[in-house]
């Protein structure tokens, strides 16, 4: 096969974090539609060179200026400014992240005046820093569309939380939160928002087993995979 004609491929550019065989990294199903035999790299895009196109050079510009007038060095800020797929993201150093959001959400030519949410995503190939916490921030001003990344390791997983920027992320974080791992430091109330308080392990991770979880607050317990009923 062309590796050309591979899905997904991003070219040369990105940093490979692991190597993905058959559709999905799923194996031992029993594969027949030809998937099976599939192998492709997983890359993380990389970053984007100047210029970016449109109004994202405006933001870029006018986020460092805002930033070197607060006596912060913006290559210490932000780690890399990614376009992809006609988004902008700028991958934020943790620490630095509510002052990023504070600078985007009060600087007039910027105006990002709402937060949509928190998405965390895990990556168990990416050593260091397997956890990441993805924010969509929208200018009604501007009408203009961002997004914040920040990561955190396994061993570490704390971000500051947003809700003294955008208190709209209260359960968002909660969710992520209960899902992930992620710990948002200074969080008004970081508590589990959907699964029972007691409950072990964060259901969203990559690593996190599929079935024969007991499920003890219903006296049940759900079989895994490969021991499930089957109606072929």
């Amino acid at each position: 096969m062309n590796a050309q004609n591979l899905p997904g491929q991003r070219g040369d550019h990105g940093e490979v974090i692991g190597t993905r065989r058959g559709m999905f990294g799923a194996s031992g199903g029993g594969d027949t539609s030809g998937y099976g035999g599939l192998v492709r790299s997983v890359r993380m895009p990389g970053a984007t060179r100047r210029p970016y196109g449109g109004w994202f050079d405006e933001v870029a510009d006018e986020l460092e200026g805002a930033l070197d007038e607060q006596g912060l060095i913006p290559e210490n800020v932000i780690e890399k400014t990614v376009v992809d797929r006609g988004e902008l993201t700028f991958h934020i150093e943790r620490e630095y992240l509510p002052a990023v959001a504070k600078t985007l959400r009060d600087d007039p030519a910027l105006r990002f005046e709402l937060c949509t949410g928190v998405s965390g995503v895990h990556f168990p190939e990416d050593k260091g820093r397997e956890l990441h916490a993805v924010y969509h921030l929208r200018s009604i001003t501007h009408n203009r569309l961002i997004r914040l990344e920040v990561s955190a390791p396994d061993a570490d997983p704390h971000v500051p939380s947003l809700v003294g920027v955008y208190p709209t992320n209260d359960w968002h974080e909660r969710e992520a939160y209960d899902f992930f791992g992620l710990i948002f430091d200074g969080h008004p109330a970081l508590t589990r928002i959907m699964m029972p308080d007691d409950w072990q392990g964060f259901p969203q991770r990559k690593d996190y087993p599929l079935g024969g979880i007991p499920v003890e607050y219903k006296g049940a317990q759900i079989p895994a995979p490969d021991q499930r009923r089957s109606y072929t």
